[in-house]
């Protein structure tokens, strides 16, 4: 029990970490930097951002499917997995065009206050978290996202966002003296 106090508390240090780097990042560029490309997507600076913060948007449905198959016999998920994974390219295009139009909506200024909300969601659904459910798991279509395993838990996906945003941070073109 007191390994999960632990757990939640260096999630919530990740979270905020996440938090103070993205407003740096957004802070820190200007419209040119914005713009530029970044190393190893298609993506200019300013849609990867949006798609890096979209990873944590992206947690509060995922924890409502989780809820669900976790409770479901086990095969249901497989199936339900396995029909996601067949779904992998037109998942892509989604995933690709998402940023550029989100990021063409909200723009650098409004993404921070979105980024800010949804932590703000985050820490508060971490602590409501019952400890049993925590450990609620069900099968993920690993071919969407290189950090998705077969079977993720509760406490897994709040974890996700933090790795999915540090993987991109990395291929971002903004001059981040803290990479």
């Amino acid at each position: 029990m007191g390994k999960s106090s632990l757990d939640r508390q260096a999630i919530h240090e990740e979270l905020e970490r996440s938090r103070t780097t993205f407003h740096r990042l957004l802070d820190d560029a200007d419209e040119a930097d914005s713009r530029r490309p970044t190393e190893g997507t298609r993506w200019t600076n300013e849609q990867l951002l949006f798609h890096m913060l979209f990873g944590y948007i992206l947690i509060r449905p995922l924890l409502i499917l989780l809820r669900i198959f976790g409770r479901l016999p086990r095969g249901v998920g497989r199936v339900f997995a396995r029909l996601l994974n067949a779904g992998t390219k037109p998942f892509d295009v989604v995933n690709h065009l998402g940023p550029v139009g989100g990021a063409r909506v909200l723009g650098r200024h409004r993404m921070g206050t979105a980024f800010d909300h949804v932590i703000a969601f985050l820490h508060h659904r971490l602590d409501a978290e019952r400890e049993a459910d925590l450990a609620l798991a069900m099968p993920y279509p690993t071919r969407w996202d290189p950090f998705f395993r077969d079977v993720m838990t509760v406490a897994d996906l709040y974890r996700y966002p933090t790795q999915h945003f540090e993987f991109h941070r990395a291929q971002l073109t903004l001059d981040d003296g803290d990479r």
